[in-house]
């Protein structure tokens, strides 16, 4: 007999050899019916698999992030059978799950395939799951992995690099696949299934090797369920950064400057600058002091860092001065240059914390493919700031950190997020830097904040910085999705790099410890993800322009200017469009451009010294005085920006 702990802390006794299935359904049979995915003593297993000692299982379904990795990697075996049956000659290479569904890297050889190409595929991989194969994993030895890939350099290059007695296939219907596991039970539970997209990929991400075909798709339980998702990716369309970034001319790229290099445009610059005095104001009120430092830095600057390794070989190369010898590297990061600060002057236990922050553009050269908008660009912004402490003193300054985080976030109306604590990888501990004990109390002290500020968090293993565990800000935007925003970071190790001292009360030198800190993260792709979380319409505090005014015919101008001189007195941005079109027109196009309110200015509003207001969307407030309208706008920030 062997003895399964369930989550909710309940043991359960079993022969030996039960399968995760069959403690599901000794729970219940409904609960059984809806359990795709299982987890044993921290390992993925399959449904079937049998366990033969005691230790502690949860069950997956459909509405677990883990039953949907299995779902959505069960459906990437569906279509490597699809493509195989479909074309003949295609070798395959790896297909995982995704955040949101599946691909898989094909060389389709002579064949082409296009969105013409995707229903074709769809039926198939339809067809192969009405037919309900079940998912059977196998292990099997070197030499035959390599004997039934024989004919596949992609595999066979995998294979070369597993240990004899670790491969193991996944088999349903006629087809095989090498793979580690992690399979709902059968096909049957695929209901639905769409091909997304396809795209040009290098195998293993190294552009010196073959380029593939990476197809895209994405599946459901449930036909409604992928409505839902489609409908969910039109409204995306429609919020895409990029498409709202051109019509409400926010910011724009030039081949000529350079692909991933952002120009702002006026209104865009305008919109930045907000946001940066935004937070400068409350840092200022937690004691921060700004700096700022040059784009570039001596070679050795990056190397004592460990930046020069972590970014050197795929970053922009080194530049060259006339002095033999010399190199300069445009910044991968600010912190260097911080810890340089810091370093220019002898501190005191009485001086610290010191509290040093700056807006500062660095430089990364992300491959061409993997640009994106504002999203993934070669120069970007940070809203950096680098705290250095002593230990009595971390606890305090790191939940200031997160009051700071919380409150731009509420601000912004960026409401729904999780917490993540990102640690270190404990099976690669040569991606890190450092002394492991100061790993270990950098780590709990993140946990010990977050804690104690009753954050919703995770730990999530292998996702810390190179030089330091973080607590990463999980946001879901309006669409659902999820995005990494603001991050808070503990370091003991630049600190040892850089030889940053204070002298402390017992007149000995003592090691400061060090904070990083961004809460928008950079400026460019937080622009991006607000742009697609609000739709372009801004928090009002934030909006370029918060009101236009409309008068309906060029008689009425002067007062249009009265108007908008009292509205400037009160320090509202307004503008008036003079143009000589209707005023239908003039709505309409206010409309798009996404203006907050819309003051209609004619013969009647002139003669009671008053305005008509309408608020974007179509609410028609009627015909206040401009007084009334100010106040107005007022609460309505007041309401909008939470007190820090």
């Amino acid at each position: 007999m062997i003895h399964i702990t369930l989550p909710d802390g309940s043991v359960k006794t079993f022969d030996e050899g039960v399968t995760p299935m069959d403690v599901a359904k000794n729970i219940s049979e409904g609960f059984a019916r809806n359990v795709i995915s299982a987890n044993f003593n921290g390992i993925t297993v399959e449904t079937a698999t049998p366990l033969t000692t005691d230790g502690s299982l949860v069950l997956y379904t459909w509405k677990d992030d883990e039953g949907k990795t299995a779902f959505w990697h069960s459906s990437a075996h569906v279509l490597a059978q699809a493509i195989e049956e479909l074309y003949d000659g295609a070798k395959l290479t790896i297909g995982p799950a995704i955040e949101n569904g599946f691909y898989y890297d094909v060389d389709f050889g002579e064949h082409t395939i296009s969105e013409k190409d995707f229903k074709t595929i769809e039926n198939k991989m339809l067809e192969i799951a009405r037919e309900k194969h079940d998912f059977n994993m196998r292990s099997v030895s070197k030499s035959e992995a390599l004997k039934l890939y024989k004919d596949n350099v992609f595999k066979t290059e995998l294979i070369e690099n597993l240990e004899d007695g670790t491969i193991t296939f996944c088999d349903h219907s006629t087809f095989t696949d090498l793979c580690r596991g992690g399979h709902i039970p059968n096909t049957g539970i695929i209901k639905a299934v769409k091909i997304l997209s396809v795209a040009g990929a290098y195998w293993r991400g190294d552009e010196n090797k073959p380029q593939l075909i990476r197809v895209y798709g994405i599946s459901f339980p449930k036909q409604k369920e992928l409505t839902e998702y489609l409908e969910m990716l039109e409204e995306a369309k429609k919020r895409d950064h990029r498409k709202l970034g051109k019509e409400l001319e926010l910011f724009t790229f030039s081949q000529k400057v350079g692909q991933g290099l952002p120009l702002w445009l006026p209104k865009g610059a305008a919109l930045r600058e907000r946001l940066e005095n935004f937070l400068k104001a409350a840092q200022k009120k937690a004691g921060y002091e700004m700096v700022v430092t040059p784009h570039i830095g001596q070679k050795e600057l990056y190397v004592t860092s460990g930046h020069y390794a972590k970014y050197g070989e795929d970053s922009f190369q080194p530049i060259l001065t006339p002095k033999e010898d010399e190199e300069f590297l445009l910044k991968p990061m600010n912190c260097p240059h911080h810890c340089e600060i810091y370093n220019s002057s002898q501190w005191s236990y009485k001086d610290l914390p010191k509290r040093y922050a700056e807006f500062g553009t660095v430089y990364r050269y992300e491959q061409s493919g993997e640009l994106h908008g504002l999203t993934r660009v070669r120069g970007f912004t940070q809203d950096d700031a680098h705290l250095f402490c002593m230990p009595e003193q971390l606890d305090k300054e790191f939940k200031d950190v997160i009051d700071l985080v919380l409150y731009v976030f509420g601000s912004l109306g960026f409401e729904n997020f999780t917490a993540q604590v990102s640690v270190r990888d404990p099976e690669n501990p040569d991606k890190y830097i450092g002394d492991v004990a100061n790993w270990e109390k950098a780590e709990q002290a993140i946990i010990n904040a977050a804690t104690d500020k009753g954050l919703d968090f995770v730990i999530e293993e292998g996702e810390a910085a190179f030089y330091g565990p973080k607590l990463d800000f999980m946001v879901k935007d309006a669409l659902g999705r999820r995005w990494q925003l603001g991050t808070i970071q503990v370091d003991y190790n630049l600190p040892e790099r850089f030889d940053l001292t204070y002298k402390g009360s017992d007149n000995e030198s003592h090691r400061p410890i060090m904070i990083h800190r961004a809460p928008f993260g950079s400026m460019e792709r937080f622009v991006a993800l607000l742009l697609e979380h609000t739709g372009g319409n801004f928090p009002l505090w934030l909006m370029p322009t918060q009101a236009i005014i409309l008068s309906i015919s060029e008689k009425y101008e002067k007062y249009s200017e009265k108007v908008l001189n009292l509205l400037e007195n009160d320090e509202i941005r307004a503008l008036v469009d003079h143009r000589n079109e209707t005023i239908g027109k003039k709505i309409r196009e206010a409309e798009m451009q996404k203006h907050p309110y819309m003051i209609i200015i004619g013969e009647q509003e002139e003669q009671e010294g008053k305005i008509t207001v309408r608020q974007h969307g179509g609410a028609d407030l009627g015909m206040i005085s401009v007084e009334a309208f100010s106040n107005i706008i007022k609460e309505d920030i007041k309401k909008t920006l939470k007190s820090f």
